[in-house]
């Protein structure tokens, strides 16, 4: 069993604490459900944000969603580059897993699969 890093990425329609708790939660989700990831094995998460967005954490929103206590969450804003994708919640989940850097799922939804349109 090794450790691998999950990323992933979702805009939001607006700055309000039910959009981005929304988008926090489908984000999550459809990492752990694409990578086949049982929820005790992730070791921590580190969430960024877009300047746009500061209505509420997404960790607070994951954590008050799934009940979510014994992982470490980490919230950082992003760097503010001109031009670059607004209203966008980045993740990065390192999870003890048997997968291979090759089959992680990256998971990138909504205006945010612009970011890797190698994935799509």
């Amino acid at each position: 069993m090794g450790i691998v890093a999950i990323r992933g990425a979702i805009t939001v329609e607006n700055n309000t604490v039910s959009d981005i708790s929304a988008a926090t939660v489908e984000l999550y989700n459809e990492i752990i459900a694409r990578n086949q990831v049982n929820s005790g094995a992730i070791i921590n998460i580190i969430f960024s944000v877009t300047k746009d967005l500061n209505a509420i954490y997404p960790a607070k929103a994951l954590r008050d969603s799934l009940n979510l206590a014994d992982i470490p969450f980490m919230c950082v804003q992003e760097a503010d580059i001109f031009g670059s994708l607004e209203k966008c919640i980045r993740i990065l989940v390192h999870v003890e897993a048997n997968l291979s850097k090759a089959n992680v799922r990256h998971v990138y939804l909504r205006g945010a699969a612009a970011l890797r349109p190698d994935l799509q």
